[in-house]
């Protein structure tokens, strides 16, 4: 498999890449089949050209959420977009103004933490604190947010929010009128009994799903994404903007994720067996000075190593390239993050190299 893309080549000779969010695993037949078909037909304007809902994405999405998790989202309120954090973007863009503040679990994804540095949308955070095997948080004064940032499955502790943590958030987030952005793109990563629970189904009105199968499937080059806008407002908002301001998907990123998420579930469901695996591989062999609660979704580990700067010292000392926890906001300093998507071999070979250092 060749390997050319963002992960592989940044890191110098010999060092193995565990950072970047993607997985070192072959892409999902029914995609590599999906798209063979569609470059070798008709590359002209597709039929949902004008339409931002790109019909067949939007149908493919509906069909899954209802068969996978119980909800039946409205295909009419969809809207695709090149990923997630330009989804993100555009709806702040349309229902916030610089100086609103977007209330957001910390640590947090990093690029979530500088779209708002960007925009000036200040975060209040909700902080996430180890408890036990898991994580807990407590929600602060919202009063001057506009919007609740949810990411669940959370990025970067793996966490999967409860019902009873999520209708939590949704009495703030109508005490407080905010709208709730829900990025969900890790639903379908989750690791049973762990039951993922989409926000729309609690807060129907209030909410934007963001979604995409780019990291379920390994399809980050892909750049496609989709939101549900169940807040009728929002659509209003979006509606008043130029209608190809903010783009649409493109017909071969629509081609691949139908193709993941009607035929790809035999490979999903083989290659979430093998992140399992690769989880608790990690909890046997890590140091114990080192802090890891096993994640209940993702396949990211986010590892209490006890001070800064430890992802240097892995790079130049082991040879193994993680994310720095510093990097993904308050609580992060003294953590690494670790992609164990990846072969069981390599998981094998990372932990070879960074233990004797971690000890």
């Amino acid at each position: 498999m060749k390997r050319d893309g963002l992960k592989w080549s940044k890191v110098a000779p010999g060092v193995i890449p565990a950072w970047v969010a993607d997985m070192d695993l072959p892409t999902a037949p029914a995609v590599v089949d999906a798209l063979k078909a569609r470059a070798e037909g008709d590359l002209g304007y597709p039929t949902w050209l004008d339409n931002h809902q790109a019909g067949p994405m939007s149908e493919a999405f509906a069909e899954r959420m209802a068969g996978k998790f119980g909800w039946v989202p409205d295909i009419e309120h969809c809207r695709t977009y090149s990923d997630i954090n330009q989804a993100l973007q555009v709806f702040l863009q349309v229902w916030t103004r610089p100086g609103d503040g977007v209330a957001l679990h910390t640590p947090a994804y990093h690029p979530f933490l500088g779209t708002l540095a960007g925009m000036d949308r200040p975060m209040r955070p909700i902080q996430l604190e180890p408890d036990g095997d898991s994580w807990r948080f407590e929600v602060p004064d919202l009063r001057g947010c506009r919007v609740l940032l949810l990411v669940n499955p959370h990025n970067p502790t793996g966490r999967v929010f409860t019902r009873a943590e999520l209708e939590l958030l949704a009495e703030h987030a109508v005490r407080h009128d905010l709208l709730v952005i829900s990025d969900e793109i890790h639903a379908d990563l989750v690791y049973a009994p762990n039951r993922h629970i989409p926000f729309a189904t609690i807060l129907p009105d209030r909410t934007v799903t963001l979604t995409s199968a780019t990291k379920a499937f390994n399809l980050g080059g892909i750049r496609c994404s989709i939101a549900h806008v169940g807040a009728p407002e929002v659509r209003k908002a979006l509606e008043e903007q130029p209608p190809f301001v903010y783009g649409s998907a493109h017909l071969f990123g629509v081609e691949a994720t139908v193709a993941a998420w009607r035929h790809g579930d035999t490979w999903l469901a083989e290659t979430v067996a093998l992140l399992d695996r690769n989880r608790h591989t990690l909890a046997a062999r890590l140091p114990g000075t080192v802090g890891y609660r096993v994640p209940e979704a993702t396949y990211l580990a986010w590892l209490d190593v006890g001070r800064p700067g430890v992802a240097d010292v892995l790079e130049r000392e082991a040879r193994v390239l993680l994310n720095d926890g510093a990097a993904f906001g308050p609580g992060g300093d003294d953590y690494v993050r670790l992609n164990f998507a990846t072969t069981e071999d390599t998981v094998a070979q990372i932990l070879d190299r960074i233990v004797p250092v971690l000890a």
